[in-house]
């Protein structure tokens, strides 16, 4: 199978989570519908485009590998709506102005809110499309991802990147978290600003339920459900699926290979 492997770093992430009331958590691994939103909004794709979004999504499979945790941060926020230069419609990042809906204290009120950020952490992403010879494939999405259609973000707008996202593509992966464990031999080249001069890395990781019988049987796992995936059409996170979460030793390996993007 090929992987696509993603580098996620920057001084805040955001990996979303289950949201009640005005507070953002964020995990520690990214989640299906961030990491297809990433590469949709990579490609050039609307938020109205909900189809292809949704059809992306069903595609997708995800590993990830927290080679640096950082720490939780947590941001109060506030906003007083009701201040003259908020009262009118407001211009948004799609070129068009518009006004908030809802009643008076959705329009005019204070808002608080608290969202949470990764600080300071480095995150590996292995990633496979199923079926792999659909439009839009790995090698699309590798070269969008060197030259977006828009800026690109890690899960909120300010969270962006501090290095190049694209990593590489490996081609010939028997499971998306043994591609993981390859990263230091395949691409020696991102090593040492993936992990600096560690030959040998333990992380903890996040791998899809099916890849767990591709890894030593005394690896350490332990099985969780996660609610990650997005309804497009409606706006509603609610799709789960299960994963495995355990360790990972990434080091470099004696024979290199290689993988990209075309």
């Amino acid at each position: 199978m090929q992987a696509l492997i993603l580098h996620l770093q920057a001084p805040l992430m955001s990996f979303g989570g289950p949201q009640v009331d005005q507070i953002g958590p964020t995990g520690r691994f990214p989640t299906m519908s961030q990491i297809t939103g990433m590469f949709a909004n990579a490609l050039g794709c609307k938020h109205g485009d909900f189809d292809p979004l949704q059809a992306l999504q069903a595609r997708l499979s995800i590993a990830s590998a927290l080679v640096r945790e950082g720490e939780e941060l947590q941001d109060y926020q506030t906003v007083d709506l009701g201040q003259t230069h908020l009262r009118n419609p407001s211009w948004t990042t799609r070129g068009s102005s518009e006004h908030r809906e809802g009643g008076l204290e959705a329009r005019y009120g204070t808002h608080i809110r608290f969202r949470r950020y990764r600080a300071d952490a480095s995150v590996l992403s292995s990633i496979s499309l199923s079926p792999a010879d659909e439009k839009p494939t790995l090698n699309d999405i590798g070269n969008a991802l060197i030259a977006p259609a828009r800026p690109l973000f890690i899960g909120r707008k300010p969270c962006l990147p501090s290095t190049r996202l694209f990593v590489g593509i490996i081609a010939d992966a028997d499971s998306l978290a043994e591609a993981l464990t390859r990263v230091p031999d395949t691409f020696p080249d991102r090593w040492t600003e993936i992990a600096g001069r560690n030959d040998k890395v333990k992380v903890m990781a996040e791998w899809p339920e099916e890849n767990d019988r591709a890894l030593p049987p005394d690896a350490r796992r332990a099985m969780r459900r996660v609610i990650d995936r997005r309804d497009w059409r409606n706006q509603l996170h609610g799709g789960e699926r299960i994963v495995a979460r355990g360790t990972l030793v990434l080091g470099r390996l004696p024979a290199p290979a290689s993988g990209g993007a075309s």
